[in-house]
């Protein structure tokens, strides 16, 4: 898609392919809910296209413009915005019936096979003022799903949930979005929904594109300075070991604990990532011994001042992602006489780990 708004300093390009969930991060005022809605077909750009497969739905150039009810595009935000005049079951029915335009008893079908897809089958019955706001959600995303979109607009659809309704519904999307090629975009300011449900993030300031990658790269190495602020973390991807390790492909073993959202959900050999602060990490000279912790030897590629710490980068992990990052005190920093290029041990305690599923 490309979408040009003078009104609001927006001017963007990018693709998502099919079964892609792609993030899209920024500050307020960014641009990120008007790019949603431009694909919607809810804001006409001055100027741009957005295709969908071989389908062009808007085209600025010879004044194509399909009508938002015809995209097949789902849009869930913040507010579930359901009808209150109707059950649950009708709800849902009604975004089969526009997707698909099925006939009645077809319509039951998909509305028991949806509900059933986001755990709310024993809600079919009730009206939305009798549901809490995390049954909303589920819901609401049940019936963006039933109209069978091929593309899904995720509007920062966990927003004001509590913290173990927000996993919940995380854990249902994660099963969902990328089914049956389905591209999904998602906005978003936690950085838990970035790890575990992005496949690729873009980063908007005013109105631009000023970053875009893998996931993993982005949050390890941001170039931007939002992006830096969004994360502070370190990340090491692999798949989900015996008890609560992470096992990368390069024969380490990581200690942690795993996100409470997803007890039960990690299977062994799933694919994860292990997420932890730069301030959690301890640097060492030599191999440290004693109480259980994760310890790395690494290559030290660069130091940067960061106010009172410096920040330890280390090269590039074996797989190509960013390397990791200690933030230590300057008199650490003076005292062990690190230099790029030397080689040095981080250890970082399996408490200050947590494991995420990752896509």
């Amino acid at each position: 898609m490309r979408a040009v708004l003078e009104s609001r300093h927006l001017d963007v390009e990018f693709t998502v392919a099919p079964g892609e969930v792609v993030a899209i991060l920024g500050p307020n005022g960014a641009g990120k809910s008007t790019v949603l809605h431009v694909i919607a077909g809810l804001v006409r750009p001055d100027a741009g296209r957005v295709r969908v497969g071989d389908r062009t739905l808007t085209d600025t150039s010879d004044g194509t413009r399909i009508d938002t009810y015809d995209r097949r595009v789902g849009l869930l935000m913040q507010d579930p915005l359901l009808f209150p005049h109707l059950s649950v079951g009708a709800n849902v029915a009604f975004g089969a019936r526009s997707g698909k335009r099925l006939a009645r008893k077809a319509s039951r079908v998909a509305v028991d096979h949806w509900l059933g897809e986001v755990e709310a089958s024993d809600l079919g019955d009730r009206k939305p003022r009798q549901l809490s706001g995390g049954q909303a959600q589920r819901v609401a995303l049940a019936r963006a799903l039933a109209a069978e979109p091929d593309v899904l607009l995720l509007d920062e659809p966990l927003t004001g949930l509590d913290v173990a309704v927000a996993a919940a519904m995380r854990k249902v999307l994660r099963r969902v979005l990328a089914r049956q090629g389905r591209s999904s975009i998602l906005v978003t300011h936690e950085l838990l929904d970035v790890v575990t449900l992005a496949d690729r993030v873009i980063v908007l300031e005013s109105g631009r594109i000023v970053e875009s990658g893998p996931t993993a790269h982005v949050l390890g190495a941001p170039r931007s300075g939002f992006a830096a602020r969004f994360a502070g973390i370190n990340l090491v991807s692999g798949r989900a070991g015996p008890g609560t390790t992470l096992a990368t492909g390069w024969e380490q073993v990581w200690h942690g604990s795993v996100d409470e959202g997803f007890a039960g959900a990690v299977q062994l050999g799933d694919p994860v990532a292990a997420t932890f602060h730069p301030s959690a990490v301890a640097v060492y000279r030599d191999e440290p011994h004693g109480s259980p912790r994760n310890t790395v030897e690494v290559v030290i590629a660069e130091l940067d001042s960061r106010g009172p710490a410096i920040r330890v980068r280390a090269e590039d992990q074996p797989d190509g992602s960013p390397g990791l990052s200690a933030d230590i005190t300057a008199e650490s920093a003076a005292d062990l006489r690190l230099g790029p290029g030397e080689r040095v041990f981080f250890t970082v305690k399996a408490q200050e780990v947590s494991i995420h599923p990752a896509r």
